[in-house]
């Protein structure tokens, strides 16, 4: 009778192998953890772009002032305007004004909720300048109504290196920077 051969791996291939995929894995774990805060904050930049190119050209084509605003709960059947000071991380409303330009804040009765913004993923902040504190308001010409620079710092605990800062004009044109940026504090 013949012998049956029996094939695997002997103990030091296999710590060998172990060895080896240690070694991989701890090099690509940290690699893969920063493309997913990069992919987080490109998310809500790119979310945050949309909705005031969106604020801007609804101000254009309904003809009235469109304003995006802070929430401290946008979900609420009835949102309002609030939250902390030039601190945005709980999320933001964008409604179309009734033509009452004495107040920035949304009245259920008389203006038109257009979109809930949602408060960002795990460890994104967002805080803007004085210019953009409460509110951003786009005339129907797609211009501003701020008195200057509004600017907007997205990052995460990583800091300046890795924050981006949303800048809209008087003329209402959004554009991204990745520079300037300082502990997540807009600067002008």
């Amino acid at each position: 009778m013949r012998a049956k051969i029996i094939r695997g791996f002997t103990l030091p291939e296999l710590m060998i192998t172990l060895g080896i995929v240690a070694i991989v894995l701890s090099t690509a774990v940290p690699a893969f953890n920063t493309t997913i805060r990069n992919n987080r904050l490109a998310a809500q930049l790119n979310s945050v772009m949309a909705d005031i190119h969106f604020a801007r050209s609804e101000a254009a084509k309904r003809d009235v002032r469109v304003i995006m605003c802070r929430s401290i709960d946008p979900n609420l059947n009835n949102p309002t305007c609030s939250g902390d000071e030039r601190t945005w991380t709980t999320g933001y409303i964008i409604f179309a004004d009734d033509g009452n330009y004495s107040n920035n804040t949304y009245e259920p009765g008389t203006d038109i909720l257009l979109r809930r913004g949602q408060q960002p993923t795990a460890d994104v902040r967002m805080r803007t300048n004085e210019t953009w504190n409460n509110n951003l308001e786009f005339n129907s010409t797609g211009s501003t109504n701020e008195g200057g620079i509004a600017i907007m710092s997205i990052c995460d605990y990583r800091g300046e290196d890795h924050g981006r800062q949303i800048i809209v004009a008087r003329s209402g044109i959004p554009k991204m920077y990745a520079s300037n940026i300082d502990n997540c504090i807009p600067n002008p």
